[in-house]
């Protein structure tokens, strides 16, 4: 038994090394039939870094000859199969640009927009991979709209938007968490501006609920911590969103939250009236007194300069 293991062992070995000498071999080769038959062998049989390596000798040879077409073609996919997407969508979009006509075309555009999908990240990541993903699967879907495909771009794009969903719901929170800090009048502003952007970006999103509550709670804090000028105007607009929440939520489980809400932005705003009541009854006394003080000057005046004079 050893000894037969070491025969198969030994067999294994002459193999490798005879197949790394005739790949090594090919490398250093200028017979371009032969190299072009050796990638697309290395191809059809799965060695797809090495039919990589022989396609980028062989490729700019026979650009422009009936060969080209399909190794092309075998080129992308042997990107795609090493998962080099990204470089696998720029060659099938070459591919689908240079040979519009062929019976590939339309593959090729289809795996175009798959391959940046795969690249495409989770949600808590930058999304422009992502957006250009859409775009491309859009691209397809225009070009195609009978393709066999169409119903996985379709869900391919309903994948993708619920990404961008997550990924801006997240960034809502993070500016609500941001609101605890030293400094929360800007990260209020920007929480009442986000809840807002993505109600309109994202209509049918399961948080647009939770959201709108949130922009009640965000914009009593706001009108709460507000300057003197602006708390008026702030606090009012707690009873409009207050108000729009009700009307499309009436059987929301922060319904019974609500009224809290309002009852707290009530007190807040009454205070605030009767403080700027008194503020302003103040200075219009201040008013009165100085312009009635200011006759009385003007006839000291006068006298004095008479007095003056008679001097």
């Amino acid at each position: 038994m050893k000894v037969n293991y070491l025969y198969i062992l030994a067999v294994i070995i002459v193999l490798a090394f005879s197949s790394c000498g005739k790949f090594y071999k090919l490398e250093k080769s200028t017979n371009w039939e032969e190299i072009y038959d050796a990638a697309n062998a290395y191809y059809n049989e799965g060695e797809f870094n090495k039919a990589i390596i022989l396609y980028d000798k062989v490729l700019p040879v026979i650009r422009g000859s009936e060969k080209s077409e399909m190794a092309d073609f075998n080129y992308a996919y042997s990107h795609f199969r090493t998962k080099r997407y990204i470089e696998a969508a720029g060659y099938f979009n070459t591919f689908y640009q240079t040979y519009s006509r062929s019976p590939l075309a339309e593959e090729a555009l289809f795996m175009n927009a798959y391959s940046l999908y795969l690249d495409s990240p989770d949600y808590n990541l930058d999304q422009k991979s992502s957006r250009d993903a859409v775009n491309a699967i859009q691209l397809f879907i225009n070009r195609f709209p009978e393709s066999d495909s169409y119903e996985r771009a379709m869900s391919m794009i309903d994948d993708l938007q619920k990404r961008f969903e997550e990924k801006a719901y997240q960034e809502s929170m993070l500016y609500l968490r941001l609101t605890e800090g030293l400094f929360p009048g800007d990260f209020y502003r920007a929480c009442k501006i986000n809840f807002q952007n993505f109600a309109k970006d994202f209509p049918d999103s399961k948080y647009n609920e939770e959201l709108a509550y949130k922009l009640v709670e965000v914009s009593l804090a706001y009108g709460t911590r507000s300057v003197f000028d602006k708390k008026e105007e702030r606090l009012k607009e707690v009873f409009n969103y207050a108000d729009q929440f009700k009307r499309k939520y009436p059987d929301s489980k922060y319904i019974g939250a609500i009224d809290p809400l309002l009852n707290k932005a009530e007190k807040e705003l009454t205070a605030h009236l009767k403080v700027k009541k008194e503020y302003e009854e103040s200075l219009a006394k201040a008013k009165l007194e100085e312009d009635a003080a200011i006759p009385s000057a003007e006839v000291n005046q006068s006298e004095n300069v008479l007095e003056i004079s008679n001097n």
